[in-house]
């Protein structure tokens, strides 16, 4: 009686019976390749925030005369009193300017950005997917090359330096279209808005009754995407504002930075407000990071 034999009982009789021991070993090495890569680009991503928070706790002296990554002798409660007064909080100004901005713009232009994608979706009209086509160039076209263009149509209608001449561009977001048309056709079924016809429900009540609630997650992903693009937007406001009352944190604190080779005491007040106006970014992220995931999730599906 012949006995068959395989090609993997030949492969682990050539191998002396070991071959259980090679299968694991590549799969040990690419998880400690992963994590290597990981921890590598954490420290890498935190060392400059970790540098930023130590600045923070020294005073003007001990800033450049030791270990720019270890602390010194603890002064963070008197920075942060001393930016807070200085000029009369005019800081704190900035930072409530931002804030304005960044919320008032990041929901309105969520509300629009999710109206416009909706439509795309799930209406069929024509010129639809030209214009479709016209909201994806606007993706590939990076705003500083529009902030000129944008500064020259404000003049025009006398509104630079004006709270609207910033406020206005950040409620236009082609990228949030983009993904809430994704989020749109992946998580609001055809069926769902034909039951809320035939049960008499209008087309603005069935978006914000029904449609909004099953896009939320998406809603919030954009929210988040809107809110640290303005938060961060810099080269904008540059052009378009010379009155410190208006100005967001980002220019304001640029201002001061500039200033610091005649007033040296503004150099840690630089680095106090940096460390601070990141503080929102972090708790905002913090707060809708369920929401977030879900939503990146399910463009990540579609």
């Amino acid at each position: 009686m012949s006995i068959l034999t395989t090609p993997k009982r030949r492969r682990e009789a050539a191998s002396g019976g070991n071959s259980l021991h090679v299968g694991p070993r590549p799969a040990i090495m690419s998880r400690l390749a992963a994590m290597t890569i990981m921890i590598v680009a954490t420290i890498t991503f935190l060392t400059p925030i970790w540098w930023l928070f130590v600045a923070s706790t020294k005073n003007r002296s001990d800033l450049t005369s030791t270990n720019g990554l270890w602390f010194a002798e603890w002064n963070f409660g008197t920075n942060v009193s001393a930016l807070l007064d200085y000029r009369g909080g005019i800081f704190l100004q900035w930072l409530g300017n931002s804030a304005i901005y960044t919320v008032g713009g990041a929901l309105i232009g969520t509300l629009l950005a999710a109206m416009c994608g909706y439509a795309l979706a799930k209406y069929q009209f024509r010129g639809r997917e030209v214009l479709f086509n016209v909201v994806l160039g606007g993706v590939l076209v990076p705003l500083t090359a529009l902030a000129l263009p944008l500064f020259l149509m404000f003049s025009m209608v006398n509104l630079t330096n004006t709270f609207w001449s910033v406020f206005l561009p950040s409620l236009v977001s082609p990228f949030g279209v983009y993904l809430s048309r994704i989020f749109a056709a992946a998580s609001v079924p055809d069926e769902v808005l034909e039951a809320a016809r035939l049960d008499g429900s209008n087309e603005v009540r069935t978006f914000f009754t029904v449609s909004v609630r099953l896009m939320f997650p998406a809603l919030v992903t954009i929210f988040l995407f809107q809110f640290v693009a303005i938060w961060n937007n810099f080269f904008l406001p540059l052009i378009m504002l010379r009155d410190e009352s208006i100005m967001p944190v980002t220019l304001g604190l640029y201002n001061w930075n500039s200033q610091v080779s005649q007033i040296p005491e503004l150099r840690g007040y630089v680095l106090i407000g940096a460390l601070l106006s990141v503080i929102p970014l972090i708790l905002m992220f913090s707060l809708l990071q369920r929401f977030w995931k879900n939503g990146l999730g399910s463009g990540a599906i579609k």
